[in-house]
């Protein structure tokens, strides 16, 4: 896999970077983080280590590194 592309396998929400479906599926597996554009249907409240109150519907960004 190439060098992810800003605007075709991610983009900046804030401080955030929060990659494609494109991306994503050009990954091929799902990371089961909640990624807001996840081609397999994961929700992050469905992993079983998940506390009920943990979630607050921005969990599918990540913090950028600079």
């Amino acid at each position: 896999m190439s060098k992810p592309t800003e605007g075709e396998d991610f983009y900046f929400e804030g401080p955030y970077m929060v990659f494609t479906e494109k991306f994503l599926r050009a990954r091929g597996y799902c990371c089961e983080s909640g990624c807001r554009h996840c081609p397999y249907g994961f929700r992050r409240d469905q992993r079983a280590d998940a506390p009920a109150d943990a979630f607050d519907g921005d969990d599918d960004i990540q913090k950028s590194r600079g």
